[in-house]
This record gives C-alpha cells, structure tokens and sequence, in this order.
C-alpha cells in the first residue's frame, strides 16, 4: 500500500491550503471567525450497508473445490464534510467492511480458496480525503476522491462492491451541464476494491483521464475521451483509449452510440489495437422502460479490449463472468426492462454472448432486481442473476439481499 506517498501528497496538499487561509486571514479583518465557522459547521454521515451474497456454481470437476459460497458483510462509511471558506472544502471518509456470520467465501485475502470468490474482504480504510476549491466555473480536487465518468464504463468507482474503487490524484472539472465540460485527471495510485491486504490492492503508475462533452443541440450530447493508462505495476493493462460517445433523446426515444479505439503503452509487451463498439436504444413504453443494445469489445492479436478501471458490475452481466475481457473478446446482446411495482422498482435483462473472434458462443444470463425505500433513510434490494455457460466459464447463479441505511 502506498500509504506513506498518500500521506506526503495529501499533508503537503492541507498544507498549501490552510497557508492561502492564512494569509487570506491576516490580510481581512474578522476573517479567523469565518475559518472557524466552515470548521463548526461541518457536516458528519453515516452510512451502513449489510448484505448477504450467494454463489452457487455448478460442474466443478476439481477435488476439494466447493461450488457454494455465502458471504455475509457491513460496511460501515463515515464521513465529515467541512464548511467552505473562499471556496475551500475539506472531506474525510472511513469504511469500514466485516464479516458479520457466514464467512464461507473467497475474498481474495482470506485464504479461502475452496470457494467461489466475492470480493468483499474486511478490512478498515480511508475512503476519501480530499481538498477541493470551488470557482465559478471549475472546480479543482486534490487527494483520495471518487472519480466516476459518463457511465462509468472506462472509469468508476466500483460502488457495488463494499470497499469502493477510489483515486488518488488531482482533478480538474470545468463548465456546466448545459455547456462545454472539461474534466482532467492526474492519478498516480488506484485503490481497488481487493483491500489494503491484497497483492492486487492498487494500480502505480502515471494514469491520466481526460474527458470532454458538449450539448449540440437541446438532448443531445456528444463526449470525447482519452485515458492514458501507463502503469507501473500490472503492466498488462497499460494502454491507451481513444473514443467519442453520442447520447440523444428523440421523444419518448432514447440513443447512446459509442466508439473507442485501444492499444498498448508503456511497458506493456503486447503489441494489440482493439476497438470498442455500443448502440443502444430505449423507449419509454407505457409503464414499462425498455432498452435493447449491442456492446462489443474487439480483440487484436489475442488480446482482448481491456477495461481495468471500469464499475465492470454494471455490463455484461450481474454474474459478473466478464470481468476481464475474453481473449477472443465479447459481444454482448442484451434487452431489458424496469417498472415500478407496490412502491419500489423491479428490472429485468437478458444477456447473450459471444465471441468477437471465432464462433464461440460463451452463454447467456438471466438478471432480476427490486429494489424499495422502505423509509426515508433505509431502503432494500433483491437482486438474482443466472449465468448458463457454454465456451465460457461455469454455470453460475447468483443471489443478494441488501439493506442499506443513511444518518
């Protein structure tokens, strides 16, 4: 863990900070009060999430492997929001993630490889730490912060999973919704969701996010990206992505087409050039909102179209069989639907798969969720995904009940 270079970037950064304050201060009158007024008036949350997780994967043939996991975790999240003082914020945010009963389960740092993995490890961290300042028209982040663009397909936090994917780095974001954005990242450490324990807690390296977007005309939207990945570590998923991506609505009609284009960088030693494609469309049918997509990732030279920063949670499957790109890349078709039903909202989808190269068909997966605020601070999700192999990984169901509450 790199703990010690956090700690250096962040001091020497709350440093700098409260230096501007205090010249700010000494050079106005009465100015110390207003300092001390942003500190009192901080804000503290706490957030508690309990969920059990189930896999049941079928046609092991290996002894000593057992197909079923459960696994049964609380996160805990507190966080202290300062004041703002001349445009200055300050954020502090712990999680805390334990096994609460059944702990039959792989989380990659507990030895328990007999069983299926879920990556909810225990363990305490800092979440986020940060500085920000914030002008009329930018804003600027620096420290351990939760950076999430567009859909959060090439970049997210991995906000399923218990321990969240967090960055360290600095940020700049300027413009507005109904304007041209810009949003520049330099990150120089990625916090996983695998833990301070685990061999795969981080991603080193000089990682730099650009993204830009602009309303052409009213409810339509056209972004351009390029994320830099050179890592220092795990070097296999250094690369390089080019893409623009269009999101319109036409009525009741909705559109999100995309493009990008990656191949490798820095040290990496596979030479590849992959291309990444989605069309998707949704309507709004009565009571039902539908969607039907096609999401591909290429694959060049036997490397497939590689993602390592995404909320991979999100595509290609609760089942989470996907997780790194096939080789032979992935296509994936899918339809799905949402309605909301006694209070709460259930969805629907169907995945079919297949190689992008070659005729493989990897399977296909079944996905059910409902979700219900029960109150205005606790809410609850039921959510059930099944996976049907055939070229692809084993047969695969999965189950989750979870409770979350905000104070």
């Amino acid at each position: 863990m790199t703990i010690s270079k956090f700690s250096k970037l962040f001091g020497a950064l709350l440093l700098g900070a409260c230096s501007t304050v205090a010249l700010q201060a000494a050079a106005q009158d009465g100015e110390n009060a207003t300092l001390a007024d942003a500190l009192k008036s901080g804000e503290v949350g706490l957030n508690l999430r309990y969920r059990v997780e189930i896999v049941d994967q079928e046609d092991y043939d290996q002894d000593g492997i057992n197909g079923d996991a459960t696994a049964s975790t609380l996160r805990t999240r507190l966080n202290w929001r300062s004041g703002s003082y001349n445009g200055f914020t300050s954020f502090l945010e712990m999680d805390d993630v334990t096994s609460v009963g059944n702990d039959n389960y792989n989380s990659t740092v507990n030895g328990k490889d007999n069983y299926p993995v879920v990556a909810d490890p225990d363990g305490t961290e800092v979440n986020q730490a940060y500085i920000r300042y914030s002008g009329e028209n930018s804003v600027i982040t620096a420290g351990r912060q939760r950076i999430n663009l567009d859909g959060q397909r090439f970049v997210g936090g991995v906000g399923w999973r218990q321990n969240e994917q967090t960055y360290d780095g600095v940020r700049y974001q300027y413009g507005s919704a109904d304007s041209l954005q810009l949003d520049y990242s330099y990150v120089y450490n990625v916090n996983r969701i695998f833990g301070e324990d685990s061999a795969g807690a981080e991603f080193e390296g000089n990682i730099q996010l650009f993204h830009a977007s602009y309303p052409v005309a009213e409810n339509h939207k056209v972004s351009g990206f390029v994320y830099n990945l050179d890592l220092e570590n795990f070097v296999e998923n250094a690369s390089r992505t080019y893409g623009v991506d269009y999101k319109g609505n036409f009525g009741p009609i909705n559109a999100n087409l995309s493009y990008a284009r990656q191949g490798d960088t820095g040290d990496n030693t596979q030479n590849y050039s992959a291309d990444y494609y989605l069309a998707e469309v949704g309507a709004d049918l009565g009571p039902v909102t539908a969607k039907l997509g096609y999401e591909v990732l290429g694959s060049d030279n036997d490397v497939g179209f590689k993602t390592p920063l995404a909320t991979l949670h999100k595509f290609q499957g609760f089942a989470d069989q996907f997780l790194s790109t096939p080789d032979d890349g992935v296509e994936d078709l899918y339809i799905s639907g949402a309605m909301k039903i006694a209070g709460g909202k259930l969805n629907m989808a169907y995945h079919n798969f297949d190689a992008n190269k070659g005729s493989a068909n990897y399977g296909h997966e079944w996905n059910v969720s409902y979700g219900h605020k029960l109150t205005e601070d606790i809410s609850a999700l039921v959510k059930y995904a099944s996976y049907q192999a055939d070229d692809h990984r084993l047969d695969t169901d999965k189950f989750w009940l979870m409770v979350t509450a905000n104070f």
